[in-house]
């Protein structure tokens, strides 16, 4: 404990300060722009509360327009590597959510709802701070500021006077890097993700919207005089069929039921914890070995297997690769391609298309929460190609949907270690050296 010392926000590294956030800033905090619906449209880009609470780095990304005068000009155009902090929230937790601007444009403003923090990069390295906000260990901090009434919010005033610790510069700026290296890793494993998701819907779309599959000379089959019939769903191959999603595979949803919540066990994932990409296990509680086992009974994960979220944001997909699936299922459809697993490439991109988005549309149910149900599920009218054109097709496609599973198994590495750094290296349990 000797490097440490006892300070108004408790213990800190020696050579640590604790100081007021308005110490660290180049100009003073500021609320952003309130501009009625009615003008908005035109002019410059404006970050509004769905850009920061979809975005932590924020860049040159579309948005909503809105006109600004001269003096509007002068005072709310965002610099790069400006915070912005949400000023309110529905939920306690998101009062204070922090943001960073690192885009290049010169012509972006934000609205009313936001607090713009521009530091002085001199002392400070604002993403060093973006982190230190966005960490548990920095959340402490803003929490102390939130006041609770029709929703939680947090004002300027109270903001600029938090006492936040102040590392020496040369921390910030190694710990910011260290960082800042993880996360651009992780970008580029979900853009090259996105690359492959879009390279498999396109040949999807070839070979089974246009039906331009190799035919029997390896020649495109429509645009080669291939026939076609007049089915219920549009023109089709001569030799392929229209059915019902229900008759290629099993098609079921997760259990009714709601168990306990145990110390340890296994996760229960819901619809909400559907995400693009993946699953939330972070925010999926546990349950006890017997509930897991009792709920399999109706609803057993398996490898290549396909999820859909069926309440809330209906439509979400998960392709599932684990070979060894350790966790149950509520509010989720579930494909059972694992029984018939040549068509699971095929289902889950039928599922992702526009023609499948398009149903789940049409056939969602509810007023206060948007769902779907099982029934409308297996009910989906599908066209069902030869089993030489499916393997064929999976054969092609097997090796995007590897290596998107391999991108994400290191976006999920890579996402755990930053996590286990960020707090060690806001708190300063943890230096970078140099």
């Amino acid at each position: 404990m000797s490097d440490w010392k006892e300070t108004e926000i408790g213990l800190i590294p020696k050579d640590w300060d604790a100081i007021k956030f308005e110490k660290i800033l180049e100009i003073p905090l500021r609320n952003g722009l309130n501009k009625p619906s009615r003008v908005r449209g035109n002019g410059y880009k404006m970050i509004n509360m769905n850009e920061i609470f979809a975005h932590n780095i924020i860049k040159d990304i579309s948005m909503e327009l809105v006109p600004l005068t001269e003096q509007e000009k002068k005072v709310s155009l965002l610099n790069k590597s400006d915070l912005l902090f949400a000023r309110q929230s529905l939920v306690f937790d998101g009062a204070g959510k922090c943001s960073i601007f690192v885009g290049e444009s010169k012509n972006i403003c934000f609205e009313g709802h936001l607090i713009r923090a521009r530091l002085d990069k001199k002392i400070s390295n604002p993403l060093f701070y973006y982190y230190f906000f966005s960490s548990d260990y920095g959340k402490r901090f803003i929490r102390t500021i939130i006041e609770q009434a029709v929703v939680a919010g947090i004002r300027a005033s109270d903001l600029k006077e938090l006492v936040i610790p102040y590392p020496p510069k040369q921390h910030q700026d190694r710990s910011a890097d260290v960082l800042t290296c993880l996360d651009c890793k992780i970008e580029n494993l979900r853009r090259q993700n996105g690359t492959l998701e879009a390279i498999a819907q396109t040949l999807f779309k070839h070979w089974f919207i246009d039906f331009e599959f190799p035919n029997a000379d390896g020649k495109p089959y429509k645009s080669s005089g291939g026939g076609m019939w007049r089915s219920a769903i549009g023109d089709i191959p001569e030799d392929w069929q229209v059915g019902k999603l229900g008759s290629i595979i099993d098609v079921r949803d997760g259990t009714h039921d709601s168990p306990k919540q145990a110390n340890t066990g296994f996760h229960l994932i819901t619809s909400k914890h559907l995400k693009k990409g993946g699953i939330d296990f972070n925010s999926a509680y546990l349950i006890s070995q017997s509930d897991y086992v009792e709920i399999n009974k109706r609803s057993r994960v398996d490898t290549y297997d396909i999820l859909l979220s069926m309440i809330g944001t209906v439509g979400l997909l998960y392709f599932v690769f684990d070979e060894d699936i350790k966790f149950a299922i509520k509010n989720i459809g579930l494909f059972k391609t694992s029984k018939n697993i040549e068509y699971a490439e095929f289902i889950y991109l039928l599922l992702d298309s526009d023609y499948g988005k398009s149903y789940f549309r049409s056939r969602l149910a509810g007023t206060t929460q948007s769902y779907i149900t099982l029934g409308s599920l297996r009910e989906m009218l599908v066209i069902l190609p030869n089993l030489k054109t499916i393997k064929e097709f999976k054969i092609l496609v097997q090796p995007i949907f590897n290596k998107y599973h391999l991108n994400n198994q290191q976006i999920q590495t890579l996402t755990k270690t930053r996590d286990a750094l960020l707090p060690k290296l806001m708190s300063g349990q943890l230096r970078v050296n140099g």
